[in-house]
């Protein structure tokens, strides 16, 4: 068999089920070598729409999905997507196609050193230069995808290689358990952590793994501890129960941030970094922080750990769960937490019965979306100020319920992603939020959600420029630059792709427009005028909370 069809095979015996691309003329053994494949190929319009879809894939399964292009433009037009999977931590493949080995050297039509570009944004990146190496390659791509913390593998096949007869076979993909920490570290948190008085844990991105919630919530149970999650820890314990603090992740005073203050010990479960940085809860570097995650913590001055567990997070929390069933819980005054607690719950409520015209507030919005969604359904978030708002308001009972970029932050992951969403989890209710500029930078993907008849609901917050941009400018500097735009007619391009389209205005028609939307068998887009002079409002707001909870 051809070097593209034993490609093709590895990726079969690894349990890829869908890769998302736009074929060219280098990758095109490749592509049609998946013909006769179970694996799905997903036509998309844009190789970047093609990465958030294999990113949001990787996210929801743990599994990696390939994202395809082809060389030079196909190559670089993947990289932001890519960015973004590796930088929150989401498993991907990425495959480029090459031009032939005997006109890399030297200069010649769409050649590029894709490998080289893409080295900073992915955790390997290799090219095939002989076909028989491809089983090996491809078995270390996976496991380098998957593994801790997970992320994106690049993988280059040059069209006269791809030609070429293979004689290897697929490897057999052995999972490893990972281990966990040493009992006598683990003593150590366990010791720091009995002898609080005022704990309280920072849950990030980890904590989402598989089992890693469940103990999570064991622990919590047991302790009563609070627990607050950066942006995409969403969902790691469930917002109806006592513990649940919310989440933290402003960079402004938020009642959230207080409760870390008034903390004596931080213990941070799966944290990572690119989120949240230490120096926005812990300006000293004097708070005592027990770190708990798969890795070593990472080096900041404001983040110094007096003990780290490094291994396996949901089997050191389980080791945390034996001791405390041995010896019973400790007593901790947590009463600053249960206000913390209650204060965010006024916060939601606070516009559940908003009733404004001509625009919307985005709590309401939020409000009335969360309300339509069940427990396992899920919201994607796009990057601008809707994403700080998602991100203080929105809360979730399960993990992996409300994805949102949060390590790289680019935006245009909605629309896409939710298609990947619709892929995984057919049954669920999907809905993304974007901005208008957010939404516009991948909008043919409409097309291909149509094509897959994709039910799927996206609802654009329209204010007509780059707001998260205009929020801190003013913030920064009293005024900001021209940000502004134009959008289209929304309801003519909802029609011109074949989906259902809503414009709505008014709060009293929200809550009916979205369950339309929900109900419709298909895409379907919901516009509504954000009132974003709640920005400012909110940061005035947050800037004059008293330390006093």
């Amino acid at each position: 068999m051809k070097a593209s069809d034993l490609l093709v095979k590895c990726l079969e015996e690894e349990g890829v089920s869908h890769i998302f691309g736009v074929p060219g003329e280098e990758n095109a053994d490749f592509v049609l070598s998946l013909k006769s494949s179970p694996i799905e190929f997903i036509l998309t319009r844009h190789e970047q729409g093609a990465a958030f879809m294999a990113e949001v894939y990787g996210r929801l399964t743990g599994n990696p999905a390939v994202c395809l292009g082809t060389l030079g433009p196909g190559a670089t037009n993947l990289i932001t997507g890519v960015a973004d999977a590796n930088m929150d931590r989401a498993p991907m493949l990425v495959i480029t196609g090459q031009a032939g080995t005997y006109r890399q050297h030297k200069e010649s039509h769409q050649v590029m050193d894709v490998v080289e570009m893409y080295r900073p944004v992915t955790k390997w990146a290799i090219s095939i230069l002989e076909p028989d190496t491809i089983p090996e390659i491809t078995r270390k791509a996976v496991r380098l995808a998957r593994g801790e913390k997970p992320g994106a593998v690049l993988i280059e096949l040059a069209e006269d290689i791809a030609k070429e007869d293979a004689k290897g076979q697929p490897l057999e993909p052995r999972r490893f358990r990972r281990p966990g920490p040493d009992d006598k570290i683990v003593d150590r948190a366990y010791e720091l952590i009995r002898n609080a008085k005022r704990p309280i844990i920072i849950a990030g991105n980890g904590t989402i793994r598989k089992r890693a919630s469940h103990q999570l919530r064991r622990f919590c149970e047991a302790t009563g501890i609070g627990v607050l999650s950066t942006f995409m820890a969403k969902g790691c314990v469930d917002r109806d129960a006592d513990y649940c603090l919310f989440t933290i992740g402003l960079q402004q005073k938020d009642f959230t941030a207080y409760a870390v203050e008034e903390a004596d010990l931080v213990i941070a479960l799966g944290y990572d970094l690119v989120e949240y940085p230490p120096r926005l809860w812990n300006p000293d570097g004097t708070k005592p922080v027990v770190h708990i995650d798969f890795l070593p913590a990472e080096i900041d001055s404001n983040y110094h750990p007096q003990v780290e567990c490094v291994g396996d997070l949901a089997h050191t929390l389980w080791m945390l769960n034996e001791r405390l069933e041995r010896d019973g819980a400790p007593s901790y005054e947590l009463s600053g937490q249960a206000k913390t607690r209650a204060r965010m719950l006024e916060e939601f409520s606070a516009h559940a019965e908003d009733r404004t015209e001509g625009a919307i507030r985005p709590q309401k919005a939020i409000w009335d979306v969360r309300q339509a969604l069940g427990p396992d359904d899920i919201l994607l978030s796009g990057v601008g100020a809707h994403k700080m708002w998602i991100g203080r308001y929105y809360q979730c009972n399960e993990p992996n319920t409300c994805l949102i970029p949060n390590g790289f932050c680019s935006m245009g992951m909605p629309l896409p992603g939710s298609i990947a969403a619709h892929l995984v989890f057919p049954d669920r209710k999907i809905f993304a939020i974007a901005g208008d500029g957010d939404f516009l930078m991948n909008v043919q993907e409409m097309e291909t959600a149509r094509r897959l008849n994709a039910d799927v609901t996206v609802m654009v917050w329209e204010d007509g420029g780059y707001g998260l941009i205009a929020w801190k400018q003013d913030d920064e500097f009293g005024e900001h630059s021209l940000l502004a735009f134009g959008n289209p007619d929304w309801l003519a391009l909802a029609k011109s792709f074949g989906w259902q389209g809503q414009y709505v205005a008014n709060t009293a028609d929200l809550a009916g427009a979205i369950d339309t939307a929900l109900t419709h068998k298909g895409p379907s887009l919901i516009v509504i005028p954000i009132d974003y002079r709640e920005n400012t409002l909110l940061t005035s707001r947050l800037g004059e909370i008293a330390s006093a909870i």
